[in-house]
């Protein structure tokens, strides 16, 4: 374990994960020094071209008597290395690894026994996977879920026609490069471009990584998956804005608005997870709920709390 870029006395500990064909692989898990604080713990995985730095969304758990715990998957923020293609992955299922690992350290190493597992955007999908491959096991006591990615933006051709054709073409080029994220949403965010937050544009860059057809066929298998319906078995929180804004270019609205996912399709899939399922729609809330302006961050931040304290209530689990 060594200091973390966040400064404090925040930590990260990488985690050795089996070779891949590009070489050594390794994730990150992210948290505070000394010994666990309670019982209860989050584990927090973030999106696409993304890590975590958001320390204000630790500190709201912390408030509600969590742990905090962050994990930077393979290839992404503190975990990528210099020999490796960035957020790359052929197969949702190769986080399972990292996963495993990150909740056997929280629950067995530091003795947590109540575990919220969380995850944003693409991390949301991740989770929500993993979770229902895992049902049964007694891990996780709830999932909540930040504008999590569960089906593909667009119109029919290509959700349907273009879908079968990455199927295809995926298998055999799978780090054939089709386009980059639009650069308008990073640009709302970041402080050099008159946003709110820094962080490391290294890592998340404004303009994104480039969109390559093997991973862009793992997500829409993750997503063929959902579709077929889940049955995770802790009850599930999903959150998203009210309203999606376009995507491709910028707007009035931006800072008020999902402009990377359709809220549409959130909601309206949402009850694929599970039989357990609640969904809190967020006026005003942009993709990544937990950098969203004020009041539409405090908006969200309060249904996570109302929705834990009454899922999981403290007394319960041998909080005072």
């Amino acid at each position: 374990m060594t200091p973390d870029i966040l400064g404090g006395d925040w930590i990260a500990r990488a985690i050795p994960l089996r070779p891949d064909e590009e070489g050594e692989t390794v994730a990150t898990l992210v948290h505070r020094a000394g010994s666990p604080r309670s019982r209860r713990a989050v584990l927090y995985v973030h999106g696409f071209v993304d890590y975590f730095f958001q320390t204000h969304l630790a500190a709201h758990w912390e408030r509600l008597g969590f742990d905090f715990y962050a994990l930077d998957l393979r290839k992404y923020g503190r975990s990528l290395r210099p020999h490796q293609t960035p957020n790359f992955c052929t197969d949702l299922a190769v986080y399972d690894e990292e996963l495993d690992a990150a909740v056997q350290i929280i629950r067995s190493e530091h003795g947590h026994d109540v575990l919220v597992l969380m995850g944003h955007s693409t991390g949301g999908l991740i989770t929500s996977l993993w979770a229902n491959r895992r049902n049964g096991s007694g891990l996780v006591q709830a999932l909540v879920l930040n504008s999590p990615w569960f089906d593909l933006a667009g119109n029919w051709f290509l959700r349907g026609p273009m879908t079968a054709a990455i199927d295809r073409i995926g298998t055999f080029a799978p780090k054939l490069a089709i386009n980059g994220l639009d650069k308008h949403y990073g640009r709302s965010l970041h402080s050099s471009t008159g946003g709110e937050w820094d962080y490391r544009l290294d890592w998340k860059p404004i303009d994104g990584f480039p969109v390559v057809l093997g991973w862009l066929r793992a997500i829409r298998r993750g997503h063929g998956e959902l579709g077929r319906g889940l049955g995770i078995d802790c009850p599930s929180l999903v959150c998203c804005s009210a309203l999606s804004g376009p995507n491709h270019r910028a707007h009035e609205a931006i800072l008020r608005t999902d402009s990377v996912l359709d809220v549409t399709q959130i909601a309206g899939r949402a009850h694929l997870l599970g039989p357990d399922v609640t969904i809190r729609r967020i006026a005003d809330g942009i993709h990544d709920l937990a950098l969203s302006s004020e009041p539409a961050r405090g908006r969200f931040f309060a249904a996570v709390a109302e929705w834990v304290q009454a899922r999981l209530p403290a007394a319960a689990n041998g909080q005072g």
